[in-house]
């Protein structure tokens, strides 16, 4: 009944989706496998792409031609650049969307990519040979051949769902657990861990007083995620903002003795960064209120997601709780919020391919490698699948480097660090981030999309127009100067110091206080020539103009650290003859086994002594 595939992926979340989009439109034979079909692309918890460093994650996906971002746009209801006030290595696109619209964009994008067939049963058991994997088991009985796989689980892995003293089977509400694959990958010779998380409540949102609440509009004027000329939805919707209050926490605090997190019911630890309502109150218990996000869950849907209550209390502690927030004194509960264990797989056993180190052929994406979010778990599909279609067909590893994007950064961390919490990608995890901006993710990274045959020579030769354009701007500023009695009335009005005497009009760029916007009213050639293009090309030639200094100084620290990268270290070294190596180093070494002496430099344990050593070791 079955051929055999080059590439099977085993989960249709947003790992899974683009790990299948890219091993197919690289030209692999792939098989998407899912518990169930109505669900593929799912928005689990909230209905949202992006935010800090996760919406630069979007758009390098969509430059390396992914298709989470042309999605995400395709169905945004709500769009806002975040950190505006900051500088632009911390501006972050983020989009509300339309939750069922979103899964049926990616479903008909899945379908009408070439290579791609569908099979709905739960994948039981590996089929290895030889310290290889060559197919899959499913619970149907079926055997299916293929040459590498892609686990992308999610929370399905021995999933159990916890409300107050109830819990459950579940991988997600209203969907059972998967099992059999940890049993099996434990016998293998893998370290298997847990790991939680959980979801809000959902409110009928015909019985809220949005008159009581903050209005949140996006952008007047919306960015968009995708570097491509996808149509975005002209209708919007309104977010609010409310708070909880003392006696939101007084209700919330009688359900704390039937707590599965404060009882020991819930082994597994939760992500740091997006703690319960009951966390919040008990780990910040000076604060007498919490902000709550009230975000519509559609266009055409009354449900309302609670951002910000996250809990597993009982649901009537839960909806007795949520009367007393400003607004929602009448709230209808549609569900209540639920914890959820699931089991994962510490990422230290992974390479930089994301390819398990103890079966060839078989990677794991996702929340499998103990990671939380959308954008993060989409960023490890693709480069699952792209790896995977490498292998099958001898093409060369794609590894990014922490220097050249975020999800090198998210991958590097993970494989090299391991986590023993739900990781989440922010700006401060990125020690380039000047140079990983959101504005040029495509000329950082389509190039490498193009080689590997997901960005077309069109879309490519638009991102060469774009850094031809833009420092053809940032040339004409720096060969045309301009006048004090031109410019001054402008330069007081706008708070910075009069010229004195003509100067080019990069240095006048150059100042904080002066945007391109500004300047045009005052020299009309300007005005003309940026007249001609695009905003996205304006806006790249004014950041080119004003961090020009700051960007020569990260690039000489990326190329004195492309040395320890390019230091190459056989994968089968034996650290243990080095005894020159602190015993810790050694062991963090033997278990990580570094690809070059810059990740074994990150790796914690190793000290920059044990770094010269192998650096002595290594000029030998």
């Amino acid at each position: 009944m079955f051929k055999k595939y080059d590439v099977i992926v085993v989960g249709a979340g947003h790992a899974g989706c683009e790990a299948a989009a890219a091993a197919a439109n690289m030209g692999s034979s792939v098989l998407l496998v899912t518990m169930n079909m109505g669900t593929i692309a799912q928005m689990s918890c909230n209905p949202a792409m992006g935010g800090v460093a996760k919406g630069q994650i979007v758009r390098e996906i969509d430059a390396l031609g992914g298709y989470s971002g042309i999605i995400a746009d395709k169905t945004t209801i709500q769009f806002r650049m975040l950190n505006l006030s900051k500088g632009p290595a911390m501006w972050s696109p983020r989009a509300q969307n339309d939750r069922m619209r979103f899964a049926e964009e990616w479903r008909l994008a899945l379908e009408n990519t070439q290579n791609i067939d569908f099979w709905q049963d739960m994948v039981s058991g590996l089929i290895v040979k030889g310290g290889k994997v060559s197919g899959v088991k499913t619970s149907l009985g079926a055997e299916i051949e293929s040459d590498a796989v892609v686990l992308t689980n999610g929370t399905f892995l021995n999933g159990i769902i916890h409300i107050g003293e109830k819990r459950m089977g579940g991988g997600r509400t209203g969907e059972k657990a998967a099992t059999g694959i940890t049993e099996q990958l434990v016998e293998l010779g893998f370290e298997a861990g847990r790991m939680k998380t959980g979801t809000p409540p959902r409110i009928d949102g015909r019985t809220l007083n949005y008159s009581v609440m903050e209005e949140q509009w996006g952008d007047e004027n919306p960015g968009r995620f995708s570097y491509t000329d996808v149509e975005i939805p002209k209708e919007k919707r309104c977010c609010w903002i409310t708070y909880t209050n003392q006696e939101v926490h007084d209700t919330l605090k009688e359900g704390f003795e039937k707590s599965p997190m404060f009882t020991g019911r819930i082994k597994g630890l939760g992500p740091r960064y997006c703690p319960s309502i009951e966390d919040k109150i008990n780990r910040f218990a000076e604060r007498d209120r919490h902000q709550i996000f009230v975000e519509p869950e559609g266009f055409n849907t009354v449900e309302i997601y609670v951002n910000g209550f996250s809990t597993s209390l009982p649901e009537d502690v839960q909806y007795r709780a949520l009367t007393k927030i400003p607004g929602f004194e009448n709230a209808k509960m549609f569900r209540p919020g639920y914890a959820i264990e699931y089991d994962y797989f510490p990422p230290t056993q992974l390479s930089l391919t994301l390819e398990t180190k103890l079966i060839r052929n078989l990677f794991f994406a996702g929340q499998i490698n103990g990671t939380t979010g959308y954008e993060e778990a989409a960023a490890q599909g693709m480069i699952a699948g792209m790896n995977a279609h490498q292998n099958v067909h001898g093409g060369d590893e794609v590894i990014l480097q922490r220097s050249e994007s975020y999800i090198g950064v998210l991958i590097d961390d993970l494989v090299t660090k391991g986590t023993e919490e739900p990781y989440r990608m922010f700006t401060s995890r990125a020690e380039h981030r000047l140079l990983l901006r959101q504005d040029n993710a495509d000329i950082r990274l389509s190039p490498l999309g193009h080689k590997l045959g997901l960005i077309s020579d069109k879309r490519l030769q638009k991102v060469n127009d774009k850094i031809a354009e833009s420092d053809h701007i940032v040339a004409y500023t720096k060969g045309r100067s301009i006048e004090p009695s031109t410019v001054n009335n402008l330069l007081e009005e706008l708070g910075t110091t009069p010229l004195s005497q003509n100067v080019k009009l990069f240095n006048v760029m150059s100042r904080p206080q002066v945007a391109f916007t500004d300047l045009v009213k005052a020299d009309t050639p300007l005005a003309d020539l940026l007249s001609k293009y695009d905003k996205e090309t304006i806006e790249q030639a004014e950041i080119k103009i004003k961090y020009e200094s700051y960007f020569e100084k990260e690039m000489d620290i990326v190329n004195r650290m492309r040395k320890m990268e390019n230091n190459d270290i056989n994968p089968n070294f034996d650290y243990q003859q080095l005894h020159s190596l602190s015993k810790e180093a050694r062991e963090k070494l033997m278990k990580i086994k570094p690809r070059t002496l810059g990740q074994a430099s990150r790796i914690s344990g190793v000290s920059p002594s044990d770094i010269s050593v192998l650096m002595v070791h290594l000029s030998k």
